[in-house]
């Protein structure tokens, strides 16, 4: 399996079920940012957040700002995939992950995603709280 680095990584499975494919029985492009999304949300929970526990206890959210993706090879009906999320860099108000699905020894899919922390009440950039911040930092240290 493709390694992403020496950072720590996040892996999550995934089976491709029917409705995940086209009429052609091939992952339709758009589920690859669900599988993604899917495993951003438990990489989170893995480090002790959960979207709407950061919105109660900070007032913010988390936004998709960009993404860059790049589709490598297909995925079909039935294949058991991995997603591998890990952390690139850290800014005040943002984040930078990398995430690459995996068929057997293989990347078929990989995007970077900028990730925003954003004030829920006014909708305007934030500071990523201190305590995730924290907590990032030493994931991207380990």
């Amino acid at each position: 399996m493709d390694c992403l680095n020496k950072m720590m990584t996040h892996d999550f499975p995934v089976r491709v079920y029917y409705d995940d494919t086209d009429a052609g029985g091939v992952v339709y492009h758009a589920n690859y940012l669900k599988f993604c999304e899917r495993a951003r949300t438990e990489y989170l929970r893995s480090l002790g957040f959960e979207n709407s526990g950061i919105r109660e206890q900070t007032g913010t959210i988390i936004v998709v700002k960009k993404i860059e993706a790049e589709y490598l090879q297909p995925a079909r009906l039935d294949d058991s995939l991995i997603v591998q999320t890990r952390l690139l860099s850290i800014k005040n108000t943002s984040f930078v992950m990398e995430q690459k699905v995996i068929k057997g020894e293989g990347d078929i899919f990989v995007m970077n995603v900028l990730l925003v922390f954003i004030d829920d009440k006014v909708g305007r950039p934030a500071k990523i709280p201190e305590a995730v911040k924290e907590i990032f930092l030493r994931e991207m240290e380990s």
